[in-house]
């Protein structure tokens, strides 16, 4: 789907359950003397250009100048109103975008004095959904060059306020990229954040099948295929948009 050797990294298990700091799949492509693309893989370099790949990345982003990595379990997420200036995100925005392909994702609706109940969204035409997110390699200084994590790399996904069929459930939603785009989005030599800008569209953009699922969900050492079964109907409250 997404031009890529068949010869992947490290082949993940299927996850149900993916949560911050989890290891899943990204596609990304790096200039030419970045470096061997991160621990889990080489490059796999055309004709010229950049290097697409698909990496293992973690979730929750690293920026390079971070000095605690415990700085990634708050930038799992970046609002696309702002990535572009944040310094958090600014720089990833401008050269290292990505793709992170997913069969869905789960949303909360916490209504006032009731617990939360998770809710699955998932294309409503089935297939992949490429949701856009940044990435960053950052190095550990303190291992040696030969270890395994020296090298960390690691990602975020775009937000942005959720369409109205969305909106009654969650006021959030992940950004995605249409596929005649995916080239220019995943391009590190389109450093322009405005024309970066132009290439994303809210998820709810492609159609979703949204459905609640058991608060399994809710513990992440839970995980298997029951995680995205439907459960009876949940009642929500009308959407003021």
């Amino acid at each position: 789907m997404f031009s890529i050797p068949t010869d992947a990294p490290i082949q993940l298990s299927p996850d149900y359950n993916v949560a911050p700091t989890k290891r899943t799949y990204a596609v990304l492509e790096r200039a030419r003397g970045e470096g061997s693309g991160g621990p889990d893989g080489p490059d796999h370099a055309g004709e010229e250009g950049a290097v697409r790949q698909l990496a293992v990345v973690r979730w929750g982003l690293l920026p390079a100048w971070a000095k605690d990595p415990a700085i990634a379990s708050r930038l799992i997420n970046a609002r696309q109103e702002t990535a572009a200036s944040k310094p958090s995100f600014r720089s990833a925005y401008r050269r290292r975008r990505c793709l992170v392909p997913v069969d869905g994702y789960y949303e909360w609706y916490r209504p006032p004095g009731r617990p939360a109940q998770p809710f699955y969204f998932t294309p409503a035409a089935a297939g992949i959904l490429p949701l856009a997110g940044l990435y960053e390699v950052w190095r550990d200084r303190s291992l040696p060059d030969d270890d395994p994590e020296a090298l960390r790399v690691t990602m975020a996904l775009l937000t942005t306020t959720a369409t109205p069929d969305v909106a009654g459930i969650h006021d959030r939603m992940p950004m995605t990229v249409p596929p005649e785009h995916w080239a220019a989005w995943l391009d590190p030599a389109l450093t322009d954040p405005e024309g970066a800008t132009q290439l994303l569209h809210p998820a709810g953009a492609v159609g979703l099948a949204i459905h609640p699922v058991s608060t399994r969900v809710n513990a992440v050492r839970n995980n298997g295929p029951e995680l995205i079964t439907p459960i009876p109907a949940v009642d929500l409250p009308q959407s003021d948009h």
